[in-house]
């Protein structure tokens, strides 16, 4: 294994990304920009952000409280009486919601939650046994068992999801009293695993993402080398007990080519991998994820960017296997998706993994959670008969508590940059500073994204400097909605195909070159310098592949990024009975007062006669409006559903 000689570089406060390495083989990788460098001030996000700081990370607290994930750590410790409460990987929830609330703190300093981590954070070290090892479950239940089972007792996932949350406190606070109990954790685990020593794998993956966080926070080399161990040790069961296909433990990771199992696993094993990739230059990790994306993207990804079919085993189903109202798409699933897509574009510069970031952040992720951020989809289907809501908890609430850590992390996905060009993933107004090597940029963003495509970016500089400016074409645009033929446009004469444009100064701009997926844009920048990026947003019908089952004879409607549906409340007649042909006029009307402000899609379905003489009669007609997918189950319960049939049912 290589280690990059830029291993121990500055430390960059980006959550879910990789510190970016620039290869030794030249191999091009970006920066992400931090969050705490990102000041959004759109009317999309920045309230979401809000809501999830002032409503979410607090009731999930509180959850946490009520259902003794809190009180197990007090007792842990000897602190007070009791046994253990809930299920063995509860610790993982606090930690989830503990890392959220440190980069709402690092975003926003608030002196009570400051307090509040403090005393917490002083029970899970008062738990923590003087060896290092810490897990309540075992500490109170099963102490004679400890590393006995993890293939199903989650020991390292928990651990994992501590470290994560530890190094976020410390950049966000400068507080190491977190940060030395993982320390303490992974020594200890790094005693008991590796080469020489024990020979096993995590049954859920989770460990590896943390480990290489610690190792970039502190310098230390072992953890990296830990976190590859533990995905190096995948698929060899010479020694061992193999966990199989469920758990990613059916290959060695390098030789996998399709994503199996339980997807929030797989997800985070190419994370994990991508994260040793960046550090390392690992040709044959790079190889296995080129592989393993293009095989989700072409046959395993739903048109919201959701993952995983099969409700049993909360798992990939085969090739082109993508069922609506049994789908599962765990919300853990696209946060996991997400951030697996921001490392690829990370690894790779390339705009089509932005393109699947953006699409699972406006659709199958923000689905997850309720505008009143305190109502939760654990499944998120695509079809729904009006009997499934959103939850205020669950006895598992990876969900949840996964949702308070991921939020705050969309202002870090905007940006980023190379050694001397800006990248523009994703249109949010607000602005940012970016440390290139050659000067210090501000860009502000002015933008309705993404109800609008029209984009406003002005530059900031002490002095003129020449560079790129990057802007990602959305696939959407022109090609597809996803990188692959899994999903394309039907092809209609009523949809006026605008092209994309591009003014510096209020002059055109032609001719520029686009490269994976990046207008360039390389000039002699100065102070006051205005872009503006004109992206059209028609109204699309989208069609599936052929062999995708499911959605064989219907259409869904796209919008810019966003994918809607249809709720029973919005059509004047059942869901099951209409149908809409693929020349239908469709218009989009922007609605502030609904639903927290959507841009909606009305049009005229058709309901075929319903008895048997009447077949011959002309179908009635009925008005209906969609609303962005994201935003269902809001209102009175009812239908939903995202394929709408093009002909009349059977």
């Amino acid at each position: 294994m290589r280690v990059n000689a830029r291993f121990i570089a500055t430390i960059s406060f980006a959550m879910f990304a990789t510190q970016p390495i620039i290869a030794d083989d030249g191999r091009n990788t970006l920066t992400p920009v931090p969050f705490t460098n990102v000041h959004l001030t759109d009317e999309f996000w920045a309230p979401r952000i809000e809501t999830n700081r002032r409503t979410t990370i607090p009731y999930c607290f509180t959850k946490c409280q009520e259902t003794g994930r809190i009180d197990n750590f007090a007792k842990a410790a000897g602190l007070i009486a009791g046994e253990f409460q809930g299920i063995y990987y509860n610790d993982s929830d606090v930690y989830k919601v503990i890392e959220g609330a440190s980069y709402s703190l690092a975003a926003r300093p608030d002196t009570e939650l400051d307090a509040y981590l403090d005393d917490l954070i002083a029970k899970i070290a008062a738990a923590q046994q003087p060896d290092g090892y810490l897990n309540t479950y075992h500490t109170l239940v099963e102490p004679d068992k400890k590393w006995s089972n993890i293939r199903r007792m989650h020991e390292l996932y928990c651990a994992g999801h501590l470290i994560e949350a530890a190094v976020a406190h410390h950049q966000a606070t400068g507080k190491r009293t977190l940060l030395n109990v993982a320390i303490n954790l992974a020594d200890h685990i790094e005693s008991v695993f590796g080469p020489g020593k024990r020979h096993d794998v995590p049954g859920h993956q989770e460990i590896e993402i943390g480990l290489v966080k610690l190792a970039r926070v502190t310098g230390d080399k072992r953890y990296l080398n830990l976190a590859k161990f533990f995905l190096d040790q995948r698929g060899r069961a010479e020694d061992r007990e193999s966990y199989g296909p469920y758990c990613q433990d059916h290959k060695p990771v390098v030789e996998q080519t399709k994503p199996v199992g339980h997807a929030v696993r797989a997800m985070y094993q190419y994370c994990g991998m991508a994260d040793v990739a960046a550090l390392t230059d690992d040709e044959p990790y790079l190889n296995a994820l080129d592989n393993l994306w293009r095989n989700e993207v072409e046959t395993k990804l739903y048109i919201t960017g959701g993952v995983g079919a099969r409700r049993r085993g909360e798992a990939f189903g085969g090739d082109y296997e993508l069922p609506n109202a049994t789908a599962y798409n765990e919300t853990c699933a696209a946060i996991g998706n997400a951030m697996w897509n921001h490392r690829m574009n990370l690894l790779h510069a390339n705009a089509k993994y932005a393109d699947v970031l953006e699409r699972i952040i406006y659709n199958g992720f923000l689905s997850g959670v309720s505008l009143s951020g305190d109502r939760f989809f654990y499944p998120n289907p695509l079809e729904s008969d009006g009997e499934y809501h959103r939850s205020e908890w669950f006895n598992t609430s990876c969900c949840p508590v996964n949702v308070v850590r991921f939020v705050p992390s969309i202002a870090g996905y905007v940006f980023a940059h190379d050694d001397h060009d800006v990248f523009v993933n994703l249109y949010v107004a607000g602005s940012a500073t970016l440390s290139l090597p050659s000067a210090e940029v501000k860009i502000t963003q002015q933008t309705q994204y993404p109800w609008d495509g029209d984009v406003r970016l002005t530059v900031e500089l002490q002095t003129p400097r020449e560079f790129a400016i990057n802007l990602r074409i959305p696939g959407w645009v022109t090609d597809s909605p996803v990188p692959s033929d899994l999903y394309s446009y039907v092809d209609d004469s009523r949809t006026d195909h605008q092209p994309v444009t591009i003014h510096v100064n209020g002059e055109p701009v032609d001719d520029v070159p686009v490269q994976l997926g990046y207008a360039r844009l390389h000039r002699m920048w100065s102070s006051g310098d205005v872009i503006e990026l004109q992206l059209p947003m028609p109204i699309r019908l989208v069609r599936s592949h052929e062999k995708v089952e499911a959605n064989r004879g219907r259409v869904a409607i796209q919008r810019g990024p966003m994918v809607y549906c249809l709720e029973a409340m919005d059509v004047d007649a059942p869901l099951d009975q209409i149908f809409v042909p693929v020349d239908v006029a469709l218009t989009a009307a922007h609605r502030p007062d609904l639903l927290g402000g959507v841009t909606v899609i009305r049009g005229t379905a058709l309901v075929a006669p319903e008895a048997e003489e009447d077949h011959a009669s002309e179908p009635k007609r009925v008005e209906f409006t969609a609303i962005p997918y994201y935003a269902w189950d809001h209102r009175d319960p009812g239908a939903m559903m995202v394929w709408i049939p093009t002909d009349a049912p059977d």
